[in-house]
């Protein structure tokens, strides 16, 4: 087939608006806060041989997870799929990536042949297991996690499997909200099966089964392309995890990126830690979906997202270790160390392609979960996922207050949180002076904090960046670090990291989150921001003077003359001493 390229973009942008109809619809229908205001949610459109060729402004981190997840499905229900199917799964050891990640896929047919699939996958609040939520970091085996599904059919040529949908709401805490939300994942199939059955109407379905293969061999020539203008090498870096939550050893995440000669890239996690006891092990499928997203990012952005980018992309994994793990390793936490591997994947590239790296984010949302039974005995859970800080930018200041660079979520609103359940948010700030210093600061960690209304209420904390602050770049200085505090009365005593337990009605929570890496030179920072900042209050006076060398008088007015002998004399003492000396 001769490619048009006036029809080439024509498809391409009916297949993207699609996917962003299939999220829409999901947000409109969903019944739960993590779905329709935390965002926690994707969906996509493969082709009919399940290669993925659109995929919506969601979840960055699901994506890539979904050809192992695929691969799956087809495995067991190839020559079995039929107008009408819809095959659901969360089994991390099936390509999936932890059991509240429920994927939904439904095969959409055309003139009696299978011509594309639509994906949805959605966060559910509660898959049943030790712990509401189904999301602790404490949990030391899978069987421990919640309810595992393999490929199953969910619905079979339109008829609803009854049996499995009593199994699902008997195993889960609040049913009707993960029932709301897996019914508004099927509504978003039936946008998908609309849309495309349109498209393949106006143009041929045919011929749009030829563009969607055009698509995905597009997207892997622009990639080879640009990876061909990378310098040549191997690059690594690592980074860390604090602890699993049993131990204090920190958890190494290794990279080493090999730029080839044909436009491919070879990554190794070849000295990463061995698989843990809590639950921060994550699948191969979402190892490689943070590898691919890593890598999109540095990319120019008319690439194509989808899997013609991945070929380009060889992943070793050791087996047996937190990016590859075996049975019956536990997964609940995987996202904290998918935000690890973003980070470590992101110092290397940084190594390759400097002018396009910010410095480390805040390392990834914190997950504060709270639960409990409300006065008539139904359950309550709150999974309150808290976006931070990205870091300083080559060219511009980090941002906060905004979704992790891998993700794409949205802060739970205080509003919604108290109407929906029994607890009381007391202060939701900026946390001063905990940015990283640099040309272009990081952005500031945030503080939320929690009052139980609740008579008790169980708290699971999955936060990270207390040891191993987020690093900054090109001089840069690192991000503030994570802090967790219990207040009982008047007093107060700090939490670690990752905990499970209970707490008594009154017992406000305090987490702050790691502000992020700064990126340049501190003293090469205008002073005019550096007031800006103190005016704003992201930063005090002193850690003005102490990291920017920048001097107020007594009126809070900036002293130009002073502040440039500072600097002189210290950048003579960083000469001296082979550093920048902010």
């Amino acid at each position: 087939m001769k490619v048009d390229p006036i029809t080439f973009a024509v498809i391409k942008s009916g297949l993207d608006s699609i996917a962003d109809d299939m999220a829409y619809t999901v947000v409109r229908i969903a019944r739960s806060e993590i779905v329709k205001d935390v965002m926690d949610f994707s969906a996509a459109i493969c082709a009919g041989d399940g290669q993925m060729v659109a995929q919506a402004k969601t979840i960055a981190q699901h994506l890539g997870a979904i050809p192992e997840a695929m691969a799956s499905v087809l495995s067991r229900f190839e020559g079995d799929l039929h107008d009408g199917d819809v095959i659901i799964m969360n089994d991390p050891y099936h390509g999936g990536m932890h059991l509240p990640d429920i994927f939904m896929f439904m095969p959409i047919f055309h003139d009696g042949k299978r011509r594309a699939f639509s994906v949805v996958i959605c966060h559910h609040t509660d898959v049943g297991g030790r712990v509401p939520g189904s999301n602790a970091s404490d949990s030391t085996e899978i069987y421990q996690e919640g309810l595992r599904i393999p490929p199953l059919k969910l619905y079979d040529r339109g008829v609803l499997n009854t049996t499995l949908e009593a199994l699902i709401k008997i195993n889960v805490r609040v049913p009707d909200r993960v029932w709301g939300d897996l019914s508004a994942q099927f509504a978003a199939s039936q946008v998908a099966k609309r849309g495309l059955e349109k498209l393949m109407v106006r143009y041929g379905a045919d011929d749009v089964d030829a563009y969607m293969q055009e698509l995905l061999d597009y997207a892997e020539r622009l990639t080879r392309q640009e990876i061909k203008t990378w310098p040549k090498g191997t690059y690594d870096f690592i980074d860390f995890i604090d602890n699993d939550g049993f131990s204090e050893k920190p958890i190494p995440i290794k990279v080493a990126i090999t730029v080839n000669d044909d436009g491919t890239l070879f990554v190794d996690y070849t000295g990463s830690s061995p698989q843990v006891k809590g639950a921060l092990n994550s699948t191969l499928s979402f190892t490689h979906s943070l590898t691919y997203l890593s890598v999109r990012c540095v990319l120019a952005k008319d690439v194509p997202n989808n899997v013609g980018l991945f070929r380009c992309i060889k992943v070793k994994a050791p087996e047996a270790s937190i990016l590859n793990p075996v049975m019956p390793a536990p997964c609940a936490a995987r996202a904290l160390t998918g935000y690890r591997v973003f980070d470590t994947m992101l110092g290397a590239l940084a190594k390759i392609v400097p002018d396009k790296v910010p410095a480390a984010g805040e390392g990834g949302n914190s997950v504060i979960c709270i639960s409990g039974l409300r006065p008539n005995r139904q359950p309550f859970i709150i999974v309150d996922m808290i976006c931070g800080a990205w870091g300083g930018r080559p060219d511009k200041d980090g941002l906060e207050a905004v979704t992790n660079a891998s993700q794409n979520l949205s802060n739970l609103p205080v509003e919604v949180m108290e109407a929906e359940h029994p607890v009381r948010v007391e202060d939701y700030s900026f946390v001063p002076d905990s940015c990283g210093a640099g040309q272009y600061r990081g952005g500031v960690g945030i503080r939320r904090s929690y009052r139980i209304l609740a008579d008790e209420a169980l708290l699971q904390l999955r936060t990270d960046r207390v040891t191993f602050q987020p690093y900054g770049l090109a001089g840069g200085e690192p991000g503030g670090s994570s802090r967790n505090f219990i207040e009982i009365g008047n007093e107060r005593s700090a939490l670690p990291g990752k905990i499970t337990r209970t707490v008594a009605q009154g017992t406000l929570i305090i987490h702050e989150q790691a502000g992020a890496g700064g990126y340049g030179n501190p003293l090469l920072r205008d002073p005019v921001q550096v007031r800006e900042d103190v005016l704003d209050g992201k930063i005090t006076a002193a850690f003005a003077h102490r990291h920017y060398a920048v001097t107020f008088d007594t009126h809070g007015v900036l002293d130009v003359e002073a502040t440039s002998q500072l600097r002189s004399a210290r950048t003579v003492a960083a000469s001296s001493a082979g550093t920048h000396g902010a």
